[in-house]
């Protein structure tokens, strides 16, 4: 086992669960940031990501990645990462499983539509949407609501991204019952939970836009960055396949950010004098991340990525469609609470905002295909899937 870092969280420290747990959590030889990791493996919401949008929308390839797999790829990143710096392996892992569990179907299209249809009722949030899922939603255990997930991975998925000074009224709801410091920084494993995030899909959003003919290696190369790498690996496998350049491309790239992020953490860990995890919540700045340089350059590559994929006809045709289905299934299921599965209309609240709250919570846990079918039952076959 690596050593853990004096700054890392501790999971013999732990702040604990909400809820205590009788028996002493005996099941089996593992600290409460591993059972926390199992809890989601094992959740509905975390095997309902496999049919959830990461970039092409219900996509036909077997090939393309998906929500589960994008979270499996941000987890091997992560602990990658926290290795090195001497964090907590399982807590970053956990956290980058279950950063995603909130999207509801079709990706940012979906959550752009389910956000205009919550708008009178307080909004929708995909980070606030995982926590209530975890700790309200999935309830698998007879004593208490939710998995029970310990503090530390409660404040990571609320804080990943930085302090939060104004939480919807999801996030507020959580924060209320068991406070989260949300106007402080999130520990290091947060934070490289999601730097994590940003270099998977950075690269591998690449090679599924290359995969879907989408993207062309002669776009790319117009990032001298990327051009220079290029050039290098051409240089050192001449004869190579092109499609195992291009992979080497891909794999070099995250090599490259993951190092920057390891480099740069540890500088900034010595500057800033940090010895305790709490030192890292009061550090008033983010401490896991970039280099200034390639903060700059993956900046650089996130605008090309909107404007030569995200923002390609295809793509924002698919998304206007996908919309255009979520805003239908909502305003359906508003105006007629009988097209609701038994079990979601038994427990629907009487009064607003409640009522249209459990409502966005039946469609933010849809796969692409359930919200497919969904509108196909109610509003026949007139509209064909997003992802045709």
């Amino acid at each position: 086992m690596h050593s853990r870092a004096p700054f890392a969280c501790n999971p013999e420290t732990s702040r604990g669960r909400l809820h205590s747990e009788p028996g002493g959590e005996a099941r089996g030889p593992r600290n409460i940031f591993q059972r926390d990791r199992d809890r989601i493996i094992h959740s509905i919401a975390f095997r309902r990501l496999r049919y959830k949008t990461q970039v092409f929308i219900a996509p036909d390839g077997d090939h393309y990645r998906v929500r589960l797999t994008h979270s499996l790829e941000v987890a091997q990143i992560g602990r990658t990462i926290a290795r090195a710096l001497g964090l907590d392996e399982d807590l970053t892992e956990a956290l980058c499983l279950a950063h995603d569990i909130g999207h509801p179907p079709f990706g940012h299209a979906g959550e752009d539509a389910l956000e205009a249809a919550m708008a009178p009722y307080g909004g929708f949030d995909h980070n606030a949407q995982t926590l209530r899922t975890l700790s309200k939603l999935e309830s698998p255990y007879p004593l208490w609501p939710g998995l029970n997930l310990s503090w530390e991975l409660m404040e990571g998925l609320a804080k990943h991204n930085g302090p939060v000074h104004d939480p919807n009224w999801a996030l507020r709801e959580i924060d209320g019952a068991f406070p989260l410091g949300l106007s402080q920084f999130a520990s290091l494993e947060a934070q490289i939970a999601a730097i994590s995030d940003d270099i998977a899909y950075d690269n591998h959003d690449i090679d599924d836009g290359i995969r879907a003919g989408l993207l062309t290696l002669d776009q790319l190369l117009e990032l001298p960055f990327v051009e220079q790498r290029w050039r290098a690996i051409c240089d050192r496998y001449p004869g190579a396949k092109h499609e195992a350049l291009l992979r080497e491309l891909i794999r070099e790239q995250i090599g490259v950010m993951v190092n920057d992020v390891i480099e740069t953490t540890k500088a900034r860990i010595a500057a800033a004098g940090i010895e305790t995890a709490d030192d890292v919540r009061a550090a008033g700045r983010t401490i896991g991340g970039f280099s200034d340089e390639l903060a700059e350059r993956e900046r650089t590559l996130k605008a090309f990525m909107y404007a030569n994929l995200y923002h390609y006809p295809t793509q924002l045709a698919a998304a206007e469609r996908a919309a255009t289905i979520v805003s239908d299934l909502f305003n359906a299921y508003c105006n007629d609470a009988q097209l609701l599965p038994q079990e979601w209309r038994d427990s629907l609240p009487e009064e607003q905002p409640a009522r249209a709250r459990h409502i966005g919570d039946f469609l933010a846990g849809m796969t692409d295909r359930f919200a497919m079918n969904c509108h196909r039952e109610i509003f026949g076959g007139q509209m064909e899937g997003p992802g045709k």
